[in-house]
């Protein structure tokens, strides 16, 4: 799968759950921030996990001006999590529509790239189970 597909993915999604070590797509990305912007106008519904990294303060300040948000709109899409040894490893992962569809596709965490792995409907399921057991554990709703 191309980032050309995922973006076309991501624009007809109404959920999207992101799992990302930088937020390096959302942020640094012109043709993701633009999708974004006009997806969260379309009242797209994004949750995020992310690492309480250096990285992820500077490009939360990034998000909040690129998309307007408020530190509760950002307390309610976002789950922070303990930073680990394992970032530097780590694949931005977005799973589209869990409820639904489920599609879960990985793409490099950091930088462009124009790869995109798109796994099969288990392994799709199998991570949306995962991302919203981690959700409610920690935020005590649903994503």
């Amino acid at each position: 799968m191309t980032i050309k597909q995922l973006i076309k993915l991501e624009d007809k999604a109404t959920e999207v759950w992101v799992i990302s070590p930088a937020l390096h797509w959302d942020t640094e990305n012109k043709d993701f921030s633009e999708l974004v912007s006009v997806n969260l106008g379309e009242k797209t519904k994004y949750r995020y996990i992310v690492p309480v990294t250096r990285q992820i303060e500077k490009n939360l300040k990034v998000y909040k001006r690129l998309y307007g948000m408020n530190d509760d709109e950002i307390s309610q899409q976002f789950l922070f999590l303990p930073e680990s040894e394992f970032n530097p490893f780590i694949t931005e992962s977005a799973i589209y529509n869990a409820s639904t569809d489920c599609i879960a596709c990985a793409a490099p965490g950091t930088t462009d790239g124009n790869d995109v792995i798109r796994f099969d409907e288990e392994t799709s399921r199998t991570m949306a189970s995962a991302f919203k057991k981690i959700w409610r554990k920690y935020k005590r709703t649903n994503p």
